[in-house]
């Protein structure tokens, strides 16, 4: 199980600061094309973010493109397949129906590379559809909820009440494809007390990560979804005692342990060993 607590965004056309990025304990750092680039500085932003793809040393590397359902996001598209990267992420903007995952999963297979793909959930549509999308590719690594374009959509405050359902329907879906699944950036990043209260927000409604537009957060976002000492010591007793049962069914303080609990458990397990081995 790979750990994926924090996913940094960092500007593609902005090289100085690519080194830095993978050297915040960011889990997956990702290079921005789309939203973080003004359309005068994309092809000078593709140049610079495509070599960044194509190393592997660091943390997970991801490469939002445009959307290809415009001309900037072929280019790019087109770019990385050039490029030949042996590994990393595509994570696509704006994604609005299963379609288009298939799509750029069958530009991926033709060219014979080796990419996952992560989606972006913030539109009314793609939040309609975010179930069939999620399961459109075995390619697909993680999900982001997009909180800012949707609420603009909606007409509400980029708020937790108004996005909860929204925010609640992208962790279904995320948990019935079986995928990691981040929460929108916080826009209050130069505030850590505001970082961390959304960041322990999201991991009770079931996600798995945060996004992270600010280096100064990363910390604080690993450390909320990081498996607290007692949450492990826990984990651990439980899987123990459903090992040593020999009818699949155990009895722990006199609460009864199933499969699905010890699944669970196992997947806290698993994160631990995953942060013990990065750090």
């Amino acid at each position: 199980m790979r750990a994926r607590r924090t996913l940094l965004f960092a500007p593609g056309n902005r090289v100085e600061v690519h080194a830095k990025a993978l050297a915040t304990g960011a889990d997956v750092v990702c290079l921005d094309l789309e939203d973080a680039v003004p359309p005068a500085l994309k092809a000078e932003a593709r140049a610079a973010a495509i070599p960044f793809l194509c190393e592997a040393a660091g943390a997970e590397r991801a490469l939002r493109i445009n959307s290809p359902r415009n001309a900037e996001g072929l280019r790019d598209l087109l770019a990385v397949i050039e490029a030949r990267p042996a590994a990393g992420v595509i994570f696509l903007p704006k994604v609005d129906t299963a379609d288009e995952v298939r799509w750029v999963e069958g530009l991926l297979t033709e060219a014979g590379l080796d990419l996952g793909i992560a989606v972006l959930i913030e539109s009314v549509e793609g939040l309609e559809n975010v179930a069939s999308i999620l399961k459109a590719s075995d390619r697909i690594q993680f999900a982001m909820f997009g909180g800012a374009d949707l609420s603009a959509e909606l007409g509400v405050a980029i708020a937790h009440e108004p996005l909860l359902y929204a925010r609640s329907r992208v962790v279904h879906a995320a948990k019935r494809a079986g995928v990691d699944v981040f929460d929108v950036p916080s826009l209050s990043f130069r505030d850590s007390e505001v970082v961390r209260a959304e960041s322990v927000a999201a991991k009770a409604l079931g996600f798995t990560g945060k996004g992270v537009l600010h280096p100064a957060n990363v910390a604080v976002v690993n450390e909320v979804f990081a498996p607290t000492a007692e949450e492990i010591a826990t984990a651990e007793r439980i899987v123990a005692a459903y090992r040593a049962s020999p009818t699949g069914l155990a009895v722990l303080d006199g609460k009864l342990v199933e499969r699905p609990v010890v699944r669970a458990m196992e997947r806290i397990l698993a994160l631990r060993d995953s942060f013990q081995i990065k750090n």
